[in-house]
Formats: C-alpha cells, sequence, structure tokens
C-alpha cells in the first residue's frame, strides 16, 4: 500500500484507488454523461430543425464542451471529488496532500481528461496509471490530485492520551462552536500519533494547531504549557460535552426509580400498620425507620447516579498515568 506523506512527515491514512475500480467509476461516469448529451442533442437538434449547418455544428461542439466537459468539472467541484461511479465505488480525488479539491484542480483533470479518455477511448489514462505507483493519470499528475479509497477496513482506533490533572475541567467555560471539524480531526490525529513523530516536527505541528484552536475560540493557554497537553485538554472538554448531551436523556429514567422505591410494599405503610395501636412509641420508631429507610433508598439512587456521571467524564480523559508530552 503507498500512503500519504504530508511536507511535515505525517503519514496520512489513505488508500490509493487502482485502475479496475478507477476503470469502472469512470465507465459509470462516462454511462451517465453520454446518455445526458444523447438527451439534450436529441431535444436540441428537434428544436434547431430550420437551422443551417453551421450553427447546428456549433451548437453540438458547445453540447460537447458543456456536457462532456463541464459536467465532470462542476460535478467534482461541488461535490469535492466525488462523482457518481466514483459514489458508487468508494473512491474521491484529493489533493497531493490529503485535502479537498477546488475548482482549478477539477479543471485541469477535465481538461486533460478529454484528450487522454475521450478522445483515445481511455488508452493514455490505463497506461498512465498502470505506471503510476499510486494509479494516477496525467490529469491527476498535472492538476496534484490522487484518487483515493474512501471504504476500506475498519482500524481500531488509537485512544487519546488524557490531558494533565491540573488542566481537566480548566476549558469548562470554553466556546467551541467556531471549530471546524477538520481541526478536530487534525488534533485527534495528532494527538494519537504524537509518540511516532520527530519531537522537533511534531513540537512545529502541535504549535500550528494550538495556535489555530486560540484563533478559533479566542482563549489564550496558559503560560508554561506545552502546545500538545493545552491541546488535549481541550480535546478532553469537548468529549465531555459530548457525553454530557449523550447521556441527558438518561437521568429522568434514573431519577424516577426513587419514586417506584418509595411506592414499594418494603418502603410503605405495612411496618405501620402491623404496629400495635397500644404502644405509641413502637408506632412512632416504625414510622421514623420507615421514613428514614425510603429517604436513604431514594437517596441512594440520585447519588449513584450523579457519582456514575460524574465518573464517566474522568474515564474519558483521567488516567493515573497523567499526560506526557513527547520529548
Amino acid at each position: 500500500m503507498s500512503e500519504l506523506v504530508t511536507g511535515d512527515a505525517v503519514v496520512l491514512g489513505l488508500r490509493p484507488a487502482r485502475l479496475p475500480s478507477r476503470a469502472l467509476a469512470a465507465a459509470i461516469d462516462l454511462a451517465v454523461v453520454s446518455f445526458v448529451f444523447v438527451l439534450i442533442s436529441v431535444v436540441v437538434g428537434i428544436a434547431s430543425a430550420t437551422l443551417d449547418e453551421a450553427a447546428v455544428a456549433a451548437i453540438t461542439v458547445a453540447l460537447f464542451l458543456l456536457v462532456l466537459i463541464g459536467g465532470p468539472i462542476a460535478v467534482e467541484t461541488l461535490s469535492h471529488g466525488r462523482s457518481l461511479g466514483k459514489l458508487a465505488c468508494g473512491l474521491r480525488v484529493v489533493r497531493d496532500d490529503g485535502g479537498p479539491i477546488r475548482f482549478r484542480h477539477a479543471l485541469v483533470r477535465g481538461a486533460m481528461g478529454a484528450v487522454e479518455i475521450l478522445m483515445t477511448f481511455g488508452a493514455v489514462a490505463c497506461i498512465a496509471s498502470l505506471v503510476s505507483a499510486r494509479g494516477r493519470r496525467l490529469g491527476d499528475v498535472f492538476a496534484g490530485t490522487l484518487v483515493v479509497r474512501e471504504r476500506v477496513a475498519a482500524r481500531g482506533s488509537a485512544a487519546l492520551p488524557p490531558p494533565p490533572p491540573w488542566l481537566a475541567g480548566r476549558f469548562s467555560q470554553l466556546d467551541l462552536s467556531a471549530v471546524p471539524d477538520e481541526l478536530w480531526l487534525a488534533v485527534r490525529q495528532y494527538l494519537t500519533r504524537m509518540h511516532q513523530l520527530d519531537p522537533g516536527v511534531g513540537g512545529s505541528i502541535a504549535g500550528r494547531l494550538a495556535d489555530e484552536l486560540v484563533a478559533r475560540t479566542g482563549i489564550v493557554p496558559p503560560q508554561g504549557i506545552p502546545a500538545a497537553a493545552f491541546l488535549a485538554a481541550v480535546v478532553h472538554e469537548r468529549q465531555a460535552r459530548d457525553a454530557r448531551r449523550a447521556f441527558a436523556g438518561v437521568s429522568p429514567a434514573v431519577g424516577a426509580v426513587p419514586a417506584a422505591a418509595s411506592g414499594s410494599p418494603a418502603a410503605s405503610g405495612p411496618p405501620l400498620a402491623n404496629a400495635p395501636s397500644g404502644d405509641p412509641g413502637t408506632s412512632r420508631a416504625a414510622g421514623t425507620s420507615a421514613a428514614s429507610g425510603s429517604s436513604a433508598a431514594a437517596a441512594a439512587v440520585p447519588g449513584d447516579a450523579d457519582g456514575r456521571a460524574a465518573e464517566e467524564p474522568g474515564a474519558v480523559g483521567g488516567s493515573s498515568g497523567g499526560f506526557a508530552p513527547p520529548g
């Protein structure tokens, strides 16, 4: 498997697509585009039956450029590299560094595709894909793109390191709504692989990610705190908030247990009913013990629930080992 490596020596978990899957995706895209082209050509031909041959030829060339070349360019630009054929085959076009493509990448790919796919019936594209180590055709080489596989076998994700104990809960009032998902993913990938990176390279990546988080959140990290520790604390805070939102709907069901316990036969009136009526002390003692037992049972369940809720955020990020930034 040929892996992608960024300029910061970070290995990306992307698998380049090979010729069979790319050929199948291209065949699906060509079938769809050709059907649309024929359909539009028939409609335009009926509408332009009274025009001369020069006008019909100009319209045909315009349809060829707009549908067979402009259509795939527009689709790849709007879908960020996922045409209908690539979506069916689980493929996506990305930049060499793993980022999403833009219009200029799709334009170069579409212009080169008209030569190496349409005009040569895919022969040039097949030869270039077989020769390339990552299965790229000429359009990918000139555009600086790569077709990768999105649907791959799932792997066990590495656990995130916990933040330092003195930073846990430090950012509970931080506004994280402006942080995009792409930045969260980059921070998570760095934290799971920071001990595999060169210390100098890892430190520069951590500093850059921390600066971007500061720009998005508007908070200044404490003085003397390593950038990796700051990133771990902020990610831990986000995980804690997600856990509270996920388990927020469980609390009403847990709170209903004390009411059921207080209404059970063991916590209600039988001890008072069986007590002799002539012994008020016994009746008062039985009533007091039943009430105290009922209140203790009612207090025990919320206490356990609160205890579990209090332990869960700690379980997400807490650890007896503490945080060890890369040395």
